[in-house]
């Protein structure tokens, strides 16, 4: 399934948020946002769960693309 391994992709480049918070140079805005968009890449909490086929994973292939 496509869709599926994308999302675990992305799931997986969430770090380089995680690297950009901690460098001096990022902005505030750009920092709050970045603790936003990994507490919710890696929270167990989704607004679709990942269990229910293909709609489960695009919550995370659309609002992650969107706050990176």
């Amino acid at each position: 399934m496509k869709l599926q391994e994308n999302a675990k992709k992305l799931k997986q480049e969430i770090g380089t948020l995680f690297y950009s918070y901690r460098d001096v140079r990022t902005p505030l805005f750009a920092k709050v946002l970045s603790v936003i968009m990994v507490g919710y890449a890696l929270s167990p909490i989704d607004f679709i769960p990942d269990f229910i086929p293909i709609i489960g994973y695009l919550d995370d292939i659309i609002l992650l693309p969107i706050g990176i």
